[in-house]
Parts: C-alpha cells; sequence; structure tokens
C-alpha cells in the first residue's frame, strides 16, 4: 500500500472509530456482497434509473458497459 493509502485509511479509522472492517454498512455492521448489492440498488431507484443498477464483479464488464479503455484510468490515484 502506498502511503497516502495508509493515510486514507487512518482517517477512515478516526472517523468511524476501531473495527476489522473497513467498509461498514449504515447499521454498522461489516459490508457484505449482499448489502453492498442492495446499497447499490437503493441508490439506481433513488437516481430514478429506468434499469436496474448492480455492481460487476471484473473492471472489465464495467469497461464494456461505459465503453472505456481499460488504460483510460491506470494509475489515476498515483
Amino acid at each position: 500500500m502506498q502511503g497516502d493509502e495508509i493515510r486514507a485509511l487512518r482517517r477512515l479509522q478516526r472517523e468511524q472509530g476501531p473495527s476489522s472492517h473497513v467498509f461498514m454498512t449504515e447499521r454498522d455492521g461489516p459490508m457484505t456482497p449482499k448489502a453492498f448489492h442492495a446499497l447499490f440498488g437503493r441508490i439506481g431507484a433513488r437516481a430514478k434509473m429506468q434499469f436496474p443498477i448492480h455492481p460487476h464483479k471484473n473492471i472489465q464488464h464495467t469497461v464494456r458497459y461505459t465503453e472505456l479503455s481499460l488504460d483510460r484510468f491506470r494509475n489515476f490515484w498515483r
């Protein structure tokens, strides 16, 4: 991990309090794949999307659906 990533995680821990999980649900439980999928569904419904919104397991799916080049965001956070 890079220094900026470690600093961001430490800041998150200070804001959320100590936990064994990085991502927490709205009810302070661990973010499971099922909870993450449900969160995306709620976001899509609130945005009044005309189709179901859901996360994909592979970035190549996202690239295909958004017609982005695989290299477009390479080293984006570095």
